[in-house]
């Protein structure tokens, strides 16, 4: 089964939240950001060439214009293949662990992977970010020494950055499959 529910990030811009239900021990959730937009991309670039185009008036080398265009490209090309995430994707099988994938606006795409042995919990936790305070969805990793306590915090959706109503979305679903995992199997 699947559905797609629209939300909106921290900053009021749309996200759009595709969740999978394979099985009730395996769901995905995929959060797309919007593409980036091909005007600002046209605003950032003919400002640094008409920016170029002025030093080149004043100290005429043409130098200056070919600089500009290299760094414009190699600069949008940076912000395209490691900056920009157009989607991240929430995999959680209860019997295996839980997959984050980062695609990124080049194509690449990150993988993580976490052993639901090592799982505590996935929580939503708050931060203070640009003087607002924010929640985010994290895990909450198992400390090997200490079976009560936390060795590491997962942040999840680190790009994307939504709202708390998509949040708690993920959340009910991703403790569903937790309390699913901890229940004891009963056998006959």
């Amino acid at each position: 089964m699947e559905d797609e529910q629209s939300f909106s990030d921290i900053c009021g811009g749309r996200l759009a939240l595709q969740r999978r239900y394979y099985s009730p021990s395996c769901r995905e959730f995929c959060l797309s950001c919007p593409r980036i937009s091909l005007r600002s991309l046209t605003a950032v670039t003919c400002t640094v060439w008409l920016a170029a185009y002025g030093l080149f008036t004043l100290c005429e080398n043409s130098m200056v214009l070919s600089a500009a265009i290299f760094i414009t490209l190699l600069g949008l090309l940076g912000y395209l293949h490691f900056v920009k995430i157009d989607q991240e994707t929430l995999l959680i099988i209860d019997s295996l662990g839980i997959q984050m994938t980062s695609s990124y606006a080049s194509g690449k795409e990150s993988t993580t992977f976490i052993e639901m042995g090592k799982v505590k919990d996935v929580v939503i936790n708050e931060a203070i970010y640009m003087q607002k305070v924010i929640y985010y969805l994290c895990i909450l990793l198992k400390d090997p020494v200490e079976p009560h306590g936390v060795s590491q915090v997962v942040p999840l959706f680190q790009s994307a950055k939504p709202r708390l109503d998509c949040l708690i979305e993920v959340y009910k679903s991703c403790q569903e499959i937790l309390a699913h995992q901890k229940a004891p199997s009963t056998s006959l």
